[in-house]
């Protein structure tokens, strides 16, 4: 028996792809969540973004995610993320690109650039499908953080009830006025 090739469910996947690429996602990612050939992601990047894609590895580390203001926006899409697993049907790069595209708002309505990038926001994802990363209840305000799986819960303290003496002080885009 040959396996033929749905035209919607190419559709699905050339639509999957072009959202990825208007939010900025590296040709890696779309590699990895479609079957479309390198190819053709590669004429589909170009003409959708009007140039090549950036080459290079993708941020592996799980450290980037724990720094105090990368935590508080990684723990923003995760949070956005869970939420929408559970209140929706939708597949897992679905769910990502949803929860992105909502992170995206709720920071710039902010006046604030989102600092995790759609490829970053999908590796944390694959982070917390590895364990390598979860959410930990903060101890004083509940409101749920990207930790390392081994921290002691039961004390943790999140960056926005215990920020960093410098915290919000720069003039660097995205700094936070605490009050």
């Amino acid at each position: 028996m040959t396996r033929t090739k749905s035209i919607l469910t190419e559709a699905k996947q050339i639509e999957r792809a072009v959202a990825l690429i208007r939010l900025g996602a590296r040709l890696q990612v779309l590699e990895s969540e479609t079957d479309l050939s390198y190819e053709r992601l590669l004429r589909l990047y170009k003409e959708v973004s009007g140039k090549s894609p950036s080459k290079g590895q993708l941020p592996f580390s799980t450290d980037w995610f724990m720094t105090w203001q990368p935590n508080i926006h990684a723990s923003l899409f995760l949070n956005i993320h869970e939420y929408l697993n559970k209140v929706s049907e939708l597949d897992e790069i679905d769910s990502i690109i949803k929860a992105y595209q909502l992170y995206s708002e709720q920071t710039q309505a902010q006046g604030l650039e989102p600092l995790l990038s759609v490829t970053r926001a999908w590796r944390l994802v694959k982070f917390v499908d590895n364990g390598m990363v979860t959410m930990t209840r903060c101890s004083r305000c509940s409101g749920h953080f990207v930790t390392h799986p081994h921290e002691v819960a039961k004390h943790y303290v999140c960056g926005l009830c215990s920020p960093p003496a410098r915290a919000g002080k720069g003039k660097a885009a995205g700094a936070l006025h605490v009050h």
